[in-house]
């Protein structure tokens, strides 16, 4: 074992040998340990095959391995992947691209445990001040409390109390009973001090405070032991506080925990959780630490205030039917004198308010089951906005669609968006709360935490030395990927893919593990060019701590810097699949190979000789405000091609996404999506529809391919319906479906494959034996069309399909399309599960080409350009530039400069990402945008121009 360990450590590459997964050709590839190499090719030429499901995956396996067969039959094993050999493996973590959590409890400080550091600085250095009167808050020891008695009190007669009740209703019986027992007789309530009588209470529906009298004497150093005695019993009965009086009332307020001097308050002794929002000692009891609370939008419920509640004025009951809820409220009203029959409006505000917020009121119910039976039911009314609530807890998932039209988000009143109970916001460090620097961003809270300690006491800082460390050490590994504009307070569902990406490298970095392989998938996605040179150092320090760092991606800048490049190609899915080239950058600059082509400027995309006109029209937004935006005004011209650029963070999102997709949404699709806050929109009238295409998968199930995905499969079904043969038997287009009962193998389903369960090894996928992996029954594969039964169209290539359904146009244009967005070499019936994310989103884009056009649609991208190589790119702009050619306007969001310099129009949005954006620096051609002196964009598009 010793010899092996000593091999690894001399052993300088890693090997893979004979990688087929997918679309490798059984092929060899080695690249050297500890560097930086970078896999680049076309889109869908094995990249992902061989850093993701034969590096990563065998790397995981073995750790798998480690673990013993009992453990490993409740993990789910790992396929092996098919790959004869890889040597020199390091244990292996992917950063890929998916998005992360998508609970709202997930932010950017509990993914980076910035946060969690936060806490335990608050936790052990933060000064407690009232939520009363503002003061510092004071603990004291026993020794403390006698000096601070003698001081007030001294030759003064005076009652030592243990309070046992705080502002609670009740009547005590029980309470004072104990009390008798324990050997006390007087008790004080309310201020006044009493004897302890048999069955004593107080009213049961007042507030009241109780404290136990446990002794009277005369503050005297003589009468010392006995001060001492009576405060250590007082301290015990009321929980380490407290209260001193004298024959004047004066109370005075002791205790060992931290407490107000004036008020009396105290609160608990802080703990890390009590400053966390997941927590119930920490959390706001009103949102549960969410920051926002549901609130029943009186609007939605009464849309149309000209009806009554008989014909249908209450949106989510609908008209009157013969259900309990309208006997209950026809009772109501019978009860109160009003009619359900009068339109809302002129009902009283106070008939309304019954409606909705009910009555404590008992409310007799009459039904009548027939003319016999008659019966009279006693109930309470608590409101439609309670049922309806009710309703939603009762039905789950279902309810809570039907109920989002009828609810709206609010901030939550009682900690105002803070998440945390108000006593722990009072808990400050340097005068801030840990709420107020969770909402700044990470380059203000690096300022703020820079010499912080100066601020400090010698005691705090004695504490907090190793936390500030960790925090400060943190924050620097975010700045280097360049998110210096989030918060940590943004939740983790707000974050685009590669700003969620760059997080967890930023955790990684944390970590400063050495010997491990990092295999990241295109960590540039979503980077302006600016911070891409940031992120190329933060990789460059992860390899110099002695880690392999293996990158999948298309970046000019990231290739050229790379220790080491594996070319994959030559072309794309079958035509793939093997090394093309592999060497260091200057080497990879003279082989020819499309990637070099692209490098030494051999090929190019060619920047237009001429921009679009457009036609004259435009979309225009007054006034958006939402996020960082700052009141911004833009005008989108129609019928050209239109790029949104800016530094990350800069508001591109914030104004596209969240606010114009979801105005021109809702304004033709009626969607619910409510858009961030604008004033108004101008130029609907211009465009008749809205399609978004973004990098969401497109199935999340292997049924799920491209030919269901975009129709056509169901028009090939038809065209096998239509065959004599499938006539004669009587075959409808159900016997052609994979996914029903009828044509399809029942053995597995349809599915082509059988899973067969292994109990302590991973589950082994084999083909049917019934059916060989056909996924259809003999008898439906006897119809053939052209030769071909359906399992060998579902088979065929992209690029085969359009020459075999040439002769079919409403097959052929579906088809055609997919084919012209560069999606040649994938199979009709593969599954979308195997897809990459930029293929996902070319199957989308075929998708919505294949539609009839109406020459004023509005298309919005989000970074078409993910995932895609250079030669792709091109592809791409081919088919959207049809697009703009035939009227239609298109939108990208978009960093890649190859995009930006071919585009009609450039909006520019900066200076900075956070605070420091959200201003439309630029609009106009990308010849005017680098001539700008203040657009980081244009500075970085002169170099590409």
């Amino acid at each position: 074992m010793a010899k092996n360990q000593v091999d690894l450590g001399e052993q300088k590459e890693v090997e893979v040998y004979g990688a087929r997964v997918h679309n490798l050709k059984n092929i060899d590839v080695s690249f050297p340990r500890n560097k930086m190499v970078v896999v680049t090719g076309l889109s869908g030429s094995g990249k992902s095959s061989l850093a993701f499901d034969t590096i990563y995956a065998e790397g995981q396996r073995r750790y798998m391995e480690t673990f013993s067969a009992y453990s490993r039959q409740f993990m789910g094993g790992m396929e092996r992947p098919d790959v004869d050999k890889v040597s020199g493996l390091s244990p292996v973590i992917a950063i890929e691209q998916k998005t992360t959590s998508k609970n709202p409890r997930s932010t950017v400080g509990t993914i980076t445990e910035i946060y969690d550091f936060m806490r335990l600085l608050y936790a052990r250095v933060a000064d407690a001040f009232s939520y009363n009167t503002g003061e510092k808050m004071e603990r004291m020891s026993e020794d403390q409390i006698l000096q601070n008695i003698y001081k007030k009190f001294e030759k003064s007669a005076v009652n030592i109390l243990a309070p046992v009740v705080k502002g609670r209703k009740g009547h005590y019986r029980e309470l004072f009973e104990q009390i008798r027992k324990q050997g006390y007789v007087k008790v004080r309530v309310d201020g006044e001090i009493k004897d302890i009588v048999a069955k004593m209470q107080v009213d049961r529906y007042k507030i009241h405070d109780i404290e136990i009298v446990v002794d009277r004497l005369m503050v005297d150093p003589k009468d010392d032991k006995r001060l001492r005695d009576s405060i250590q019993t007082a301290m015990r009965l009321g929980k380490g506080i407290i209260k001193i009086s004298d024959k004047d009332n004066n109370v005075a307020h002791f205790s060992k925990f931290l407490m107000c001097p004036t008020t009396g308050i105290s609160y608990d002794e802080p703990q890390p959780n009590s400053f966390s929002f997941n927590s119930p000692y920490g959390a706001c009891e009103t949102c549960d630490g969410l920051g926002y609370v549901f609130v029943v939008d009186k609007k939605s419920v009464m849309p149309n205030l000209k009806l009554s509640i008989i014909n249908g004025g209450l949106a989510p009951l609908g008209e009157y039917r013969d259900i309990w809820v309208f006997q209950v409220l026809k009772a109501v009203a019978k009860k109160y004198n009003f009619s359900l029959s009068t339109p809302l409006e002129k009902l009283s505000e106070e008939h309304i308010d019954l409606i909705l917020n009910g009555t404590p009121d008992l409310i007799s119910v009459e039904v009548a089951y027939n003319k016999w039976n008659v019966q009279n039911y006693q109930v309470t009314f608590d409101g439609l906005i309670k049922l309806l609530e009710e309703q939603q807890e009762k039905r789950g998932e279902g309810a809570a669609d039907d109920m989002e039209a009828f609810r709206r988000l609010e901030t939550c009143p009682t900690c105002h968006g803070a998440r945390l109970k108000k006593e722990s916001l009072h808990f400050k460090v340097d005068g801030k709360n840990i709420f107020e620097l969770a909402e700044m961003d990470i380059s203000s809270l690096n300022q703020w935490f820079d010499g912080v300690e100066s601020r400090l006491s010698d005691r705090q800082n004695t504490i907090a030395k190793e936390i500030l460390k960790e925090i400060r050490a943190r924050i620097g590994f975010l700045l280097d990927v360049g998110l210096n504009y989030l918060t940590l307070d943004r939740t983790s569902r707000t974050l685009s893919g590669g700003e969620a990406q760059r997080i967890r490298l930023a955790t990684q970095i944390g970590s400063q593990l050495m010997n491990v392989m990092y295999i990241l998938d295109e960590p540039s996605i979503g980077l302006h060019q600016r911070d891409n040179e940031r992120l190329i150092t933060a990789l460059k320090n992860l390899r110099d701590l002695g880690n392999t760092v293996l990158v999948v991606e298309h970046d000019k800048d990231m290739i050229l810097e790379a220790d080491y490049v594996l070319d994959i190609g030559p072309a794309a899915g079958v035509h793939g699949g093997t090394v093309v080239a592999e060497g260091t950058p200057k080497q990879i600059l003279k082989s020819n190979t499309l990637t070099a082509a692209y490098l030494n400027g051999k090929k190019a995309i060619l920047v237009p000789e001429k921009r679009r006109e457009g036609n004259g029209k435009k979309l225009s937004i007054i006034k958006a405000t939402g996020h960082n935006l700052k009141e911004v005004s833009v005008d989108f011209p129609l019928g050209k091609f239109i790029a949104v650029t800016g530094v990350s963070g800069s508001g591109k999102s914030s104004l596209i996404t969240e606010t114009l997709y979801p105005i021109l949404n809702h304004h033709f699709f009626r969607a619910k999506k409510k858009p961030l806050p604008y004033e108004k929109i101008d130029g609907l009238k211009e465009i008749d529809k809205v399609i978004e295409i973004d990098q969401a998968p497109i199935g999340r199930t292997p049924r799920s391919n491209p030919s269901t995905y975009t129709g056509v499969f169901s028009d090939i079904r038809n065209l096998f319906v239509a065959l004599p043969e499938a006539k004669i038997r009587g075959y409808k287009p159900g016997r052609f479906s994979f996914n029903v009962k009828g044509g399809r193998c029942e053995t597995c389903q349809g599915a082509g494959m059988k899973v067969i369960e292994m109990n302590f090894l991973p589950d082994v996928q084999v083909p049917c034996e019934e059916c060989g992996g056909r996924r259809y029954n003999r008898e439906t594969l006897e119809v053939r069309y052209k030769g071909k039964s359906i399992s060998d169209v579902l088979d065929m290539s992209i690029e085969d399909a359009c020459h075999f359904f040439e002769h079919m146009p409403v097959i052929y244009r579906k088809i055609k399309t997919l084919n012209d967005v560069g999606l040649g070499y994938i199979r009709l019936g593969q599954a979308s599960t195997t897809l990459s994310g930029g293929e996902a989103q070319r199957v989308k884009l075929a998708t919505e080409l294949s539609k009839k056009d109406t020459g004023k649609t509005f298309y919005i991208l989000d970074e078409p350009t993910t995932g895609l190589h250079f030669e792709d790119i091109n592809v791409l702009l081919g088919v959207l530039n049809e697009l703009v050619d035939k009227g239609n306007t298109v939108l990208v969001i978009e960093h890649n400069l190859d995009v930006v310099k071919v585009a009609d129009w450039v909006i520019d949005l900066g200076e900075e990402g956070g605070a420091g954006g959200g201003r439309i620096i630029f609009e106009g051609t990308p010849e005017g945008l680098i001539e700008n002196p203040i657009s980081l964009t244009g500075k970085f598009l002169k170099k590409e121009m």
